[in-house]
């Protein structure tokens, strides 16, 4: 049992979460977690480890001595060039592997002008490709940019006139830039509207948002081109916006009880983390940050008990885009249809986990490394957390009476394995959970939490109310506005090999009459083999079973092995086809795609979102209609919320969750539960039911 230099140290503990205990209490407790859990970090390097904070200063060292350090260089996406798969499967397979070369893919900007995609070879110190990019759309906005832009609308004239007009601080004033999408613009420049806010008496700026101002800034001039003031309306007030609990009165109280699984025998319990590497139970994976998908998951494979191997699921998944369009169509909205992850990212908005908030007692933290608009590395502590859980409910179960002289009650408890990482964009809270359960499941779950966007109107009572304000009335003067989040995944799966296939089971209704019975009907099943990328474009609705599957392998009884995806509740966009947003976002009008693996397609609007023209990306990949039977795959699953605001989202909004499933289907050949020890349990110090 190892304990050593958990990553970044103890996150802070909430006032709601942190109680006075006795010396006692504190080593008791202290020696149940160590019971409990072992963590072991060492510093393998594993082929998909993201950069270094070393790597960085080298990375950037390499660049500095190249011909682009003449140039006003800034650096908007920079990550691990990842090696070729096989290479990566290859280094897993080997005992005494020798890790591919390392390499970093370098997005930048010379002068403001020029978008560059660099490959630097860190073995070899030197640019290995210096590549133009002229197509369509930008890179991200780095956060010194968005800074800049934050600041630049207090500076001008015009703006201090209208908030004095408005009889309003302007030293209260926040302003937000925000990306402006694209309207079928010819050319196009980097541009960001900025829309600003009132922050006296209040936490809250998003709920005091000053309606009827914008200004456009050209990004790579940093300068204003353009100011409105069309009209004013009453800001709302300050009081009842605050969400610190500090603020907050409340007639409960309540305590949080920890229970915890005590290590058991036979590799049974307890984390391991090696570097990356995350080993539990009967799971191996590996987890990293990346600067635009934010958590990634890699080479997850579960060891098979009854077989005495481990077998490959999933070679990679993350979140591919974020498609957030908001329903008003008026001058001072229609532009509001962002790409969350092309525009802004979900790694460089990243947040330090809190223990008790964010991540429970029992978890251990990686700390991650970003890089700089100016190619510095970023360290940020504990992004992502790593924990088990227990919630009280039921992996297995049953009750059994037909036994003579013997009533069985038998089950297992559920735990499992979470790997967590939080991202805030703007207003809104990404709560990113990658679940791992013993009985074989992955399940991926997004949060969605924060702040509405909401705008300001006249009204004080929805009687008052006589036109269509796009939202939903959730406080005096203040409105919610209707709008969509699309999370789109990557999902390369390689169900016990690379080698695989999506076949559609299609559930359909039979009249009986074959057999001689008194019954009229029942459903039967139709198994078809997706071929091409036009076979698997599905809208989910009618019955059927997305199974992913390895036609070369086979149960003991003959089932080809495969893994079913449980996916979220439909949800596609309802925007028409020829409305601006939905040419950049066409993926979204089905939830499942299935593409052959390929390394450049990894972002479902395009490389280059940012005011992207729907000439890349998945939905136009896809209409190469290439084979996709028996082949190395990737299934595209996006989760949707249609979110009409309601009084309860405001001030602040409880988490809204989705997500899907990965489950085994013939993957093994019985429960593999009954192959593995169940848990005991050790309860927490000072811990009961009632405080």
């Amino acid at each position: 049992m190892i304990i050593s230099g958990l990553a970044g140290g103890n996150s802070p503990v909430s006032d709601s979460t942190s109680h006075s205990l006795s010396m006692a209490s504190q080593v008791l407790q202290l020696l149940l977690l160590l019971h409990c859990f072992y963590f072991t970090f060492t510093a393998s390097k594993h082929p998909l480890d993201p950069l270094s904070l070393n790597e960085i200063i080298q990375l950037k060292r390499i660049i500095s001595k190249s011909n682009l350090s003449s140039s006003n260089l800034t650096f908007h996406q920079v990550d691990l060039d990842e090696p070729p798969k096989d290479q990566v499967i290859q280094w897993l397979k080997s005992s005494h592997p020798s890790p591919p070369p390392r390499r970093a893919k370098v997005i930048a900007r010379t002068d403001g002008t020029t978008t560059h995609e660099i490959t630097v070879d860190l073995g070899a110190k030197t640019i290995t490709s210096d590549l133009i990019y002229t197509g369509h759309g930008y890179p991200p906005f780095t956060l010194d940019e968005l800074e800049q832009a934050t600041q630049l609308p207090l500076k001008d004239p015009r703006l201090s006139n209208s908030i004095k007009k408005r009889r309003l601080d302007l030293s209260k004033v926040f302003c937000e830039p925000l990306s402006v999408g694209w309207f079928g613009e010819n050319t196009t420049k980097r541009l960001t509207r900025a829309v600003c806010f009132y922050g006296r008496d209040t936490n809250n700026i998003f709920a005091r948002p000053i309606e009827g101002i914008s200004l456009l800034i050209d990004i790579d001039q940093m300068r204003v081109i353009e100011f409105s003031d069309r009209f004013v309306v009453p800001l709302p007030k300050a009081e009842g916006t605050s969400y610190e609990s500090s603020s907050q009165s409340s007639s409960f109280s309540s305590t949080i009880c920890c229970m915890v699984k005590k290590k058991s025998g036979g590799g049974g319990g307890g984390v391991e983390i090696e570097g990356h590497r995350i080993k539990w139970r009967n799971w191996d994976l590996h987890a990293r940050l990346d600067t635009r998908a934010g958590l990634v998951v890699s080479t997850a494979s579960v060891f098979d008990e009854a077989k005495r191997q481990t077998r490959r699921v999933l070679y990679q998944g993350h979140v591919s885009e974020v498609f957030v369009p908001y329903m008003d169509p008026t001058s001072e909205w229609f532009y509001r249809a962002f790409m969350d992850l092309g525009e802004y990212g979900f790694g460089l908005p990243v947040n330090s986990l809190q223990e008790g908030i964010d991540c429970p007692g029992n978890a251990a933290y990686m700390d991650g490394v970003m890089v700089g608009a100016a190619g510095q590395p970023v360290r940020v502590s504990n992004v992502i957390c790593v924990f088990e859980r227990y919630g009280g409910d039921v992996s297995w179960r049953h009750t059994e009476i037909g036994v003579t002289g013997k009533v069985i009650q038998v089950g297992r408890a559920e735990v499992s394995l979470v790997v967590r990482a939080v991202s805030t964009i703007g207003n809104y809270d990404y709560i990113l959970d990658w679940e791992f359960m013993e009985s074989g499941p992955i399940k991926v779950g997004v949060g969605v939490t924060g702040v509405l966007e909401m705008k300001s109107v006249p009204y004080t009572n929805k009687d008052q109310i006589m036109e269509d304000l796009y939202g939903s009335f959730v406080a005096e003067n203040t409105v919610g506005v209707h709008h969509d989040h699309f999370i789109t995944y990557y999902l390369d799966l390689d169900i016990d090999g690379v080698s695989n296939s999506l076949i559609k089971a299609k559930m359909r209704t039979k009249r009986a009459t074959d057999v001689n019975t008194p019954r009229k009907s029942y459903w039967t099943v139709d198994r078809e083999a997706a071929k091409t990328e036009s076979d698997a474009r599905i809208q989910l609705g009618p019955p059927v079973d997305l199974i992913v599957v390895n036609p070369n392998k086979k149960t003991k009884v003959g089932n080809d092995v495969g893994y079913l995806l449980i996916p979220a509740p439909p949800a596609t966009s309802l925007l028409s086809d020829d409305d601006y947003p939905q040419i950049r976002a066409a993926y979204t009008r089905y939830q499942v795609w299935v593409t052959p693996h390929n390394r450049s397609e990894r972002w479902a609007a395009g490389l280059y979102a940012d005011r992207s023209r729907g000439d890349d990306g998945l939905a136009v990949w896809s209409h190469k209609n290439r084979g996709i039977e028996n082949t190395d795959i990737v299934v595209w699953h996006t989760v949707g919320f249609h979110h009409i605001p309601c009084q309860e989202d405001f001030p602040v909004m409880p988490t809204l969750h989705g997500g899907f499933e990965l489950r085994p289907f013939n993957f093994f050949d019985s429960n593999p539960l009954l192959k593995a020890k169940p848990p005991t349990y050790v309860s927490w110090a000072n811990c009961s039911l009632t405080p």
